[in-house]
């Protein structure tokens, strides 16, 4: 499957929300409010993607306006400050030494500017593998949606939210997560932590190993006081790729816990031990 544009390919560090692109400037947060933002669509017609992305924006999608475009006419109009995009990328990091292609959903504002990595970028927060079965995210993709919409009220409210800061924000509130019950499909831990007893052993608090359907209910009805999974890893798990892991919040849509890993023998693809010991330290 094609992805719209593959840029920002070899850059040094795979955190999440930050990039070499411009962050908005105050006045382009402020701006963002008043634009209608435009879902590019990818040039495919049996694309997975297309299909997921319109039902998730049509269903979750509040914070303004919005409309489907296709590539072409996102080269059109990416330099009318009117508009803002939700874009897919594909980016390859030098330290991921399985050479895969991880799929980013970006949130950029139209600006008149030379190159598309100019343009002021909200977010940009790992969505899948590319190659990897696009049902795997699907159930998951309003959730990201709204993290991305309470991601720009955060940077309204403290502007000073730039760069790897990000980060320590979020996981500012690993601490609060220990009043929540965790929704975990069994496939995002790792092997030696896929039985309740194994979980228990590690995160004596409220853990729940469920099938991707409970983790979509929850999605859905935006269960109080509950946290879900994301996570994008490999398809094969390579040793020396990367995998990446956040907490987010059914109802308030707030990420909770960031983390990634290099992939190895001992660091499968998956939710780690030291993760939830990390979590439940508090």
């Amino acid at each position: 499957m094609n992805r719209l544009i593959i840029f920002l390919t070899l850059i040094t560090s795979a955190s999440i929300l930050y990039s070499q692109s411009p962050f908005p400037e105050p006045e382009e947060v402020e701006r963002f409010y008043n634009t209608k933002t435009l879902v590019v669509l990818e040039d495919d017609m049996f694309s997975e993607y297309n299909v997921f992305i319109k039902n998730a924006v049509n269903e979750y999608w509040e914070i303004t306006g919005h409309d489907f475009i296709s590539e072409k006419e996102f080269d059109q109009k990416r330099k009318n400050p009117a508009y803002s995009f939700i874009v897919l990328t594909a980016t390859r990091f030098d330290r991921d030494k399985s050479g895969a292609f991880l799929n980013f959903i970006n949130l950029l504002l139209g600006k008149d500017v030379g190159r598309i990595e100019e343009m002021p970028e909200f977010c940009a927060v790992p969505l899948s593998i590319q190659g990897a079965d696009d049902t795997e995210y699907s159930y998951k993709l309003g959730m990201v949606l709204r993290f991305m919409q309470a991601h720009v009220e955060h940077i309204r409210e403290d502007p000073t939210l730039k760069g790897k800061k990000y980060l320590k924000y979020y996981n500012k509130f690993i601490p609060e997560a220990l009043n929540k019950t965790i929704l975990i499909s069994e496939n995002d831990l790792v092997p030696e932590l896929r039985t309740s007893e194994a979980v228990d052993k590690y995160y004596p608090h409220n853990l729940k190993i469920v099938s991707d359907d409970e983790v979509d209910e929850a999605i859905r009805n935006r269960y109080e006081n509950t946290l879900v999974l994301h996570k994008v890893g490999p398809v094969r798990a390579e040793k020396g790729g990367l995998c990446f892991k956040m907490l987010l919040g059914t109802d308030d849509a707030r990420m909770y816990f960031y983390g990634e890993h290099r992939i190895t023998e001992r660091k499968s693809n998956g939710l780690l031990v030291n993760d939830l010991k990390r979590i439940g330290r508090f």
